[in-house]
């Protein structure tokens, strides 16, 4: 069994995982687990369940297929609006959409779909909108009374 474990972890592709691997793999973690650690009799089953349990959840993950975005990436940036990948829904700004229906911020979004850094969470003619905004009201401009000494 270790040679799997070994081999699997040099392997670009790891081999799949039956019933029967997990079962001994499960059985190689609890004996090691239980030669360095005191667990009354009565709590090895349930040991045993839960290391099964969470070596089984690894693996469904670990074969699920990747996320698929609602719209091709190509597609998802217009001038007018940005398209969520997580469910195609047209928007003028992301950021907020991501966390509150999502949990997730811009950056695990990027990282989700593999989205360049850069790539916006405004629509572009809508940042452009509030650019010409701030321009006009004179922010990013130093005032009157300011001065160069912080």
């Amino acid at each position: 069994m270790s040679n799997t474990i070994s081999n699997a972890a040099h392997d670009d592709h790891p081999p799949t995982t039956g019933r029967a691997d997990l079962i001994r793999l499960t059985g190689t973690l609890v004996e090691a687990y239980l030669s360095h650690n005191p667990v009354p009799g009565a709590e090895i089953p349930g040991l045993i369940r839960q290391v099964f349990s969470t070596l089984n959840e690894v693996r469904q993950a670990a074969e699920a297929p990747p996320p698929q975005p609602a719209v091709p990436v190509k597609r998802s940036v217009t001038d007018d609006y940005l398209v969520c990948l997580e469910d195609g829904k047209k928007l003028k700004m992301l950021k907020r959409y991501l966390r509150t229906t999502y949990g997730l911020s811009p950056d695990e979004y990027r990282a989700k779909w593999g989205l360049p850094a850069d790539y916006p969470m405004v629509a572009p003619s809508y940042a452009r909108q509030r650019a010409d905004f701030a321009r006009r009201i004179g922010l990013g401009k130093a005032g009157k009374g300011s001065s160069d000494q912080g």
